[in-house]
């Protein structure tokens, strides 16, 4: 693909729409194919380099879905736009779930086609990019040479030069703020703010106070003025942790602000412009909420204009020991002590283990350890007990095909307390729940047993008496 054309395949049945768009495309410099329906693009596709397919939704014989399911099957790197004249936003979310990168609705001017088709390529070249690109150099704050991280690191780059919302996915404890960092220092906003807010960490109550700010005597309590968070980032990123627990208000004060650029504080009777790159990141199936009627559609379309998934740490591969004496020695110099010898069988009880907490459990062991190990060496008897070795399974006993769901549950949970020492506000954030649902989920584990609290010594039902570390 050449840096300004492409080859491009339409597929509509009616020949009035095919000349149209082939005239339209052919004057940007593109070379196009065209098919009248799926088994005739199919063919096209099988047999010649084609970089874009620009296909209508509805037609006779099979409709366009088809064709973006062979796409995403069988033509790696291929782009895809849907032209339909039954536009919705739910069919643009569904459509963008099977691998569309637009959905154009009918009619749509010459402008706005080009526009879609400069939009899809410059998608394509970034994959093919990411797919293809050299060993890249981490950001400052990230560590880890997997091929995983290495997609990270193009995206973050080619994100830091752009100025669209990033909408970053991945398990608790992967490294998302870190991520938004890098994005925000390696781009032009760089001597600007970049803000973090933990949405589920703020009142259901003040959320929108805190991002939009509010008028002196707008509520009880709102003694003076307040510019809130999207003001205070003006020219710079904002960084939406957890944006799923916004609330469906807040939710659309938000997407009005993406749309409009502008912001309106709670009680205030005008808006105020605001020039603020929005990153926002969530460990939830926010495409799933969205589905469920539990988070705006429209509102995830914009949020999802540049995704990034960040891997599980049990996905990248080579990463964990790096990682792992990286976050020894940060320890040791903040400790002012010698960093601790990893022995042969450490690293691979390390490698072994499946990180269910990701970045943050790998971390917060290391700083256990630092205190803890004998004679500045760590070996196997000083990693908690689920690293060690995995019992074998006693005679008789239902194997872990066999296991019912809250069993599976509740070892996964006793996992995670020892992994961090028994505190149950890490274990909480590891796993994505309260502190409540905690004790709710080991209630209904094995009642004769007992979890001591790293923190405060409480008793917890349903675990291991685990040391007060």
């Amino acid at each position: 693909m050449k840096p300004d054309t492409a080859s491009i395949l339409i597929v509509d049945d009616s020949p009035a729409t095919r000349e149209v768009l082939e005239r339209n495309l052919r004057a940007e410099g593109h070379e196009v194919h065209s098919a009248a329906n799926v088994a005739a693009a199919i063919g096209v596709l099988d047999r010649a380099s084609i970089d874009l397919v620009v296909t209508d939704l509805r037609m006779p014989g099979g409709d366009g879905m088809e064709i973006v399911r062979h796409v995403r099957d069988h033509c790696r790197g291929v782009g895809v736009i849907m032209v339909t004249g039954f536009a919705t936003v739910g069919g643009a979310v569904s459509a963008m779930r099977e691998g569309v990168d637009d959905y154009l609705p009918k009619p749509f001017s010459d402008e706005e086609l080009r526009h879609a088709v400069r939009s899809a390529l410059d998608k394509v070249r970034t994959r093919r990019e990411v797919e293809n690109a050299a060993p890249v150099a981490a950001p400052d704050g990230l560590i880890g040479t997997s091929p995983a991280m290495q997609r990270v690191y193009r995206l973050i780059d080619r994100a830091a030069g752009a100025s669209v919302p990033v909408l970053i996915t991945g398990e608790s404890g992967t490294g998302k703020e870190l991520v938004a960092r890098a994005i925000h220092y390696r781009g032009p906003r760089a001597p600007a703010a970049f803000l973090a807010v933990n949405c589920a960490a703020i009142p259901e109550s003040l959320i929108e106070s805190e991002l939009f700010g509010h008028a002196k005597g707008s509520f009880t309590g709102a003694t003076a003025a307040r510019q809130g968070f999207f003001v205070a980032a003006d020219g710079g990123t904002l960084f939406l942790d957890e944006v799923a627990e916004l609330s469906p208000i807040a939710q659309a004060k938000l997407l009005r602000v993406l749309q409009e650029k502008m912001v309106q504080a709670v009680g205030a009777d005008q808006s105020r412009a605001v020039d603020v790159r929005v990153i926002a990141a969530t460990n939830k199936d926010l495409e799933g909420l969205a589905r469920e009627g539990k988070f705006r559609e429209d509102l995830y379309f914009r949020l999802h204009v540049l995704p990034i998934e960040l891997p599980a740490l049990r996905d990248r591969e080579g990463d964990v020991v790096p990682l792992f004496r990286h976050f020894l020695t940060t320890a040791s110099e903040q400790d002012s002590v010698p960093a601790p010898r990893l022995t042969d069988a450490a690293v691979d009880a390390l490698k072994r283990y499946s990180w269910p907490g990701n970045v943050r459990e790998l971390q917060n062991l290391a700083q256990r350890l630092v205190i803890f190990a004998e004679a500045g060496v760590i070996d196997t008897v000083d990693l908690p007990t689920v690293m060690r070795y995995v019992t074998p399974t006693p005679s008789g006993a239902p194997t872990a095909a066999h296991r019912t769901l809250r069993e599976v549950e509740v070892e996964h949970i006793r996992a995670v307390l020892e992994s961090v020492g028994g505190n149950k506000t890490k274990a909480s954030a590891i796993l994505g729940i309260d502190r409540k649902s905690l004790r709710d989920k080991l209630a209904r584990g094995t009642p004769s047993e007992t979890v001591r609290d790293h923190a405060g010594g409480e008793n917890l039902p349903g675990g291991e008496n685990l040391p007060a570390h």
